[in-house]
């Protein structure tokens, strides 16, 4: 089969695999259909990130059910499914409080992957199906323009919603949200769901500000460092409550520090590459409340599903590019020069 397969810093390359089979009674072969680019894989794709040459990327996937374990009772061969990209026994300890990503013996597909590869490939191995895949519907398994919506909660828009989960948000409080990428701009649609009054969108790109107040933003800062914090310092009479931090670079965790106003919670998802730990000084001195962690999307994905379904919720917007797979490498350079937001992958089916 085909994946994209990771060669060296800027380099994807699409190269033929073995295909994925059953190893355990509770794994599933997912025929991938859809899948997309992730801001974190541009970590391992600029060589700030460390990644087995060889391996192959991607965490996103979107497909058809085409063969189950034994053991798998959720799913069944011919369903239309949302893949997480953390797979999760559904039963342990972790898993029962709503933390997926914390599975004692759950993982992750693409550049943290073990056992699954990628998930920019024409099919994947999802070990514990039934505590990770999630069916969708059969009447909106067809609907193109629904699939394209679904797509991102397989991370983007669950790990935004998370972003405000952790952040304490509420209907009628001010969010700040730090990033203007596919995550910062589904932070503010989360933000948006819950029903905030006041959203400040924080990033330095006019374009992807234009898209975050078409999502909601009320607001929208464009500057950085010392400039940004006192334009959302003055927009908030002193600093938000509530501070959405999607980014994971020292920069964006120390805006989140210093915005955030004292007493505050800061929501942190950006998958942290920091070389100096002094944004962790405001948060001490301002006694903020900080919660950080990858979102555990099998805990989100059914509720904002059916928000989705209903016509309530709809994240589509950020992906601005669309490729098959044979394009995933320009779908990365396209990513990498920030010519799209998030790169859709359409596999044939």
């Amino acid at each position: 089969m085909k994946s994209a397969v990771y060669r060296g810093p800027g380099d994807v390359r699409i190269e033929e695999k073995p295909e994925p089979e059953l190893q355990q009674p509770t794994d599933a072969v997912i025929r991938v259909t859809h899948t997309a680019i992730c801001g974190s894989d541009l970590w391992f794709y600029r060589g700030h990130e460390e990644h087995e040459e060889g391996s192959g990327v991607g965490h996103e996937p979107m497909g058809i059910v085409e063969e189950v374990g034994e053991d798998v009772t959720s799913v069944q061969p011919g369903d239309r499914v949302l893949v997480p990209f953390a797979y999760s026994c559904g039963e342990c300890e972790f898993c029962r409080k709503g933390i997926h990503t914390a599975c004692v013996d759950g993982g992750f597909f693409g550049p943290h992957g073990d056992e699954t590869g990628g998930a920019q490939a024409e099919k994947v191995r999802v070990l514990h199906a039934d505590g990770t895949v999630v069916r969708v519907p059969e009447r909106y398994a067809d609907d193109e323009e629904t699939l394209k919506s679904l797509l991102p909660l397989t991370d983007v828009m669950s790990t935004g919603h998370h972003a405000a989960v952790l952040a304490d948000l509420e209907a009628g409080d001010t969010a700040v949200v730090i990033g203007d990428g596919a995550v910062g701009l589904c932070g503010v649609l989360a933000a948006k769901r819950i029903g905030a009054e006041r959203i400040i969108a924080v990033g330095h790109h006019e374009d992807r500000l234009e898209v975050a107040r078409e999502l909601g933003a009320t607001d929208t800062v464009s500057s950085r460092g010392q400039e940004a914090v006192e334009e959302v310092l003055e927009l908030t009479h002193g600093g938000a409550n509530h501070v959405l931090e999607c980014v994971g670079a020292a920069s964006a965790l120390e805006t989140a520090a210093q915005v955030a106003r004292p007493g505050g919670s800061i929501g942190a998802v950006g998958v942290p590459h920091v070389e100096s730990a002094d944004f962790l000084q405001p948060i001490f001195y301002k006694n903020l409340s900080f919660s950080a962690g990858g979102a555990p999307v099998r805990n989100y994905i059914e509720e904002l599903m059916d928000d989705v379904l209903q016509g309530t919720l709809d994240p589509s917007p950020i992906l601005t590019k669309t490729v098959d797979l044979d394009g995933v490498p320009e779908g990365y350079q396209a990513m990498d020069d920030r010519e799209a937001i998030k790169v859709m992958v359409k596999v044939d089916e």
